[in-house]
């Protein structure tokens, strides 16, 4: 569907600074939201399941070796260890899991076991499979699919006016391509970006819109969450109403697509995710980030919960891509509390499952890059200083990392 805004009116919307100015946004927001998805929701979460080490520049990733930052490190993991994740999300009330990798793509290797655990998410659980493991080929996609993948996430993370300030070594061409071939081979699209990055009031616009023509099933949406040694780790966390704005400004302009929000939630926004949520959410990433805590799994479903929205189950096993929990759809209560979902007394749906939600304060080890960081690539003819990184979901139930990396370290 066509946006229900122009661009100068999405112009003359993120103007705004008055709290019940954005409020009557935030209701249109509501009600196109409302009006396209009834009460069903999109609750989401992820597996890190390859972290650290990549060569590329991204300005908000500390995982690059430009960043002067200690990074997460942990090699790509056993299909088995993906499905443990994926079990431990469908207890928490996830619909859906991403298997997540760095970098700009994988070797065949690694690739094999993408492929081989979401066989088995696909085989064990009724959870709907994403992937997001970098650039890929047509071949790679339809493969992909093959298995049991149903959606593919590759954001464009900015304006195409404002991209060379993010990275200059993953070119936008190159993410196009790939939302390309993502489509080619008949999957789902996931593509969104990070805002407060520094870009201005309009290249946000210019954002959405190109998004728009890009029409994803999906867009998520991240804030920037700075860190320490990273090119934006100077920045600002965003105003929390700035931030609700622009979601509900981007909800007009992407009507029919899903949101979900990301990384940088906790500490952007704070006490105002419900207000969040009313701008034109569908679901967030649940639980904790890849490097930084966020809420827990019954925080995020009750945001919802008290709006009227609907977070049961959805038991398809995928065969719907589009949230199917609407009140009547199916058949189904909302999920208990993981613990009661495991079933402390052995006849639980989840009987016998170690739950063991992601926790990166004591789950993830990080360690420092090994010698000199090299300069970053220059734009306009300028040096550009370190790079930041933004956490963009919930990963649940890690596996140990490596014992020679360096003790635990909250993200």
């Amino acid at each position: 569907m066509a946006p229900l805004i122009t661009r100068e009116e999405a112009l003359a919307l993120g103007e705004l600074e008055d709290h019940a100015a954005i409020e009557a946004l935030i209701e249109r927001a509501w009600q196109a939201r409302v009006e396209r998805f009834e009460d069903a929701t999109d609750m989401c979460s992820l597996v890190n399941a390859k972290s650290g080490g990549c060569a590329q520049d991204c300005g908000f990733c500390a995982q690059s070796r430009f960043a002067e930052a200690e990074t997460p490190m942990h090699a790509m993991m056993e299909p088995e260890q993906i499905l443990e994740h994926a079990r431990a999300a469908e207890a928490a009330g996830a619909h859906r899991f991403c298997m997540v990798t760095q970098g700009q793509g994988l070797s065949k290797r690694d690739f094999q076991k993408v492929l081989e655990g979401t066989r088995l998410v696909a085989q064990h659980t009724n959870l709907k499979r994403c992937a997001s493991i970098g650039h890929m080929s047509p071949a790679r996609a339809k493969a992909l699919k093959d298995a049991g993948v149903q959606r593919v996430h590759h954001n464009v993370e900015t304006a195409e006016s404002y991209y060379p300030e993010v990275s200059q070594t993953v070119r936008y061409e190159g993410r196009l391509r790939t939302i390309d071939a993502v489509r080619e081979a008949g999957l789902e699209t996931c593509v969104g970006g990070i805002l407060n990055l520094g870009e201005s009031r309009e290249q946000r616009v210019e954002m959405a819109f190109e998004l728009a023509a890009i029409d994803p099933t999906s867009v998520p949406i991240n804030l920037l969450n700075p860190r320490p040694g990273t090119k934006f780790g100077d920045r600002e966390h965003m105003d929390p109403w700035e931030a609700v704005k622009w979601i509900a400004i981007f909800r007009l302009i992407l009507p029919d697509a899903l949101f979900r929000l990301c990384g940088g939630r906790v500490e952007n926004i704070g006490e105002l995710q419900q207000l969040a949520v009313r701008a034109g959410i569908n679901g967030v990433m649940m639980g904790n980030f890849l490097t930084t805590l966020g809420n827990t799994p019954d925080e995020d479903r009750a945001m919802f919960e008290d709006l009227g929205l609907n977070v049961a189950r959805q038991p398809d096993n995928g065969s719907d891509p589009r949230p199917d929990n609407r009140s009547g759809w199916l058949e189904g209560e909302t999920p208990a509390a993981v613990s009661d979902a495991a079933g402390s007394d052995g006849d639980g749906p989840f009987a016998g499952l170690d739950v063991r939600l992601w926790d990166p304060s004591t789950q993830l080890r990080f360690a420092r890059k090994r010698g000199p960081i090299p300069p970053r690539p220059e734009v306009s003819g300028k040096p550009r200083p370190g790079a930041g990184e933004v956490a963009l979901g919930a990963g649940i139930a890690a596996a140990p990392a490596p014992a020679s990396a360096a003790p635990p370290a909250r993200g």
